[in-house]
């Protein structure tokens, strides 16, 4: 007789190479979320019908099923630095004709949050040309938040600059969003809607900003 394998405990994982680790993970996960709700995941296993487009940041500190509790197969996510949404992009346009055309998605979601790095690399020059260009999809936002302030003295000023170009972002994001062909006739035929949400990694909070 085999003796019983042992699932593998946190501190275990952590004394691992990080591919290790993240393979001694999926081990966890299959022990325990997996074999608990087996029939969820059979099903979803054969098909897909998310409720939402999640549009969100790359940004490693926010995982947008683990902040809104969304079970798996709720949610069809793009995720991309900055959480923008370029006005002519073939990557962004075939997530959206897929989700609209094909999984007939009747509500969308651009989610900004704080401490977004995006927004930080606004303000200064980058040695990383591809950031800066892509990032040029945002600078409206910047631009409108400091034609309304006057230029930030304290740390806290400029906390909550920052926090207003963040959500700023989102709308201009949804402005973007509304360019595209496909979004006009959905919106126009009452198909689709579209949500601005923003997260706030300090307090957990996920609240509606248009």
């Amino acid at each position: 007789m085999k003796p019983e394998k042992k699932s593998m405990h946190s501190q275990d994982r952590a004394e691992l190479p990080v591919i290790e680790e993240l393979l001694a993970g999926n081990e966890q996960f299959r022990q325990n979320e997996f074999q608990k709700h087996y029939h969820r995941y059979s099903t979803i296993a054969r098909q897909q019908h998310p409720k939402v487009l999640w549009i969100g940041c790359s940004d490693s500190r926010i995982q947008s099923g683990h902040i809104t509790n969304a079970q798996p197969g709720m949610l069809f996510i793009h995720r991309n630095i900055g959480n923008i949404i370029p006005v002519q992009d073939w990557n962004f346009a075939s997530v959206l004709e897929y989700a609209i055309n094909h999984l007939t998605i009747e509500d969308i979601v651009i989610c900004g949050h704080s401490d977004c790095g995006a927004i930080k690399a606004l303000d200064g020059e980058m040695d990383s040309p591809f950031i800066q260009i892509w990032l040029n999809n945002a600078l409206e936002a910047k631009e409108r938040v400091d034609a309304t302030l006057a230029p930030p003295v304290t740390p806290e000023e400029q906390k909550e600059r920052r926090r207003l170009i963040e959500q700023e972002n989102v709308r201009v994001q949804i402005e973007h969003l509304r360019r595209y062909p496909l979004v006009k006739k959905a919106l126009a035929g009452k198909e689709l809607r579209i949500h601005g949400l923003y997260y706030d990694l300090d307090t957990g909070i996920l609240e509606k900003i248009r």
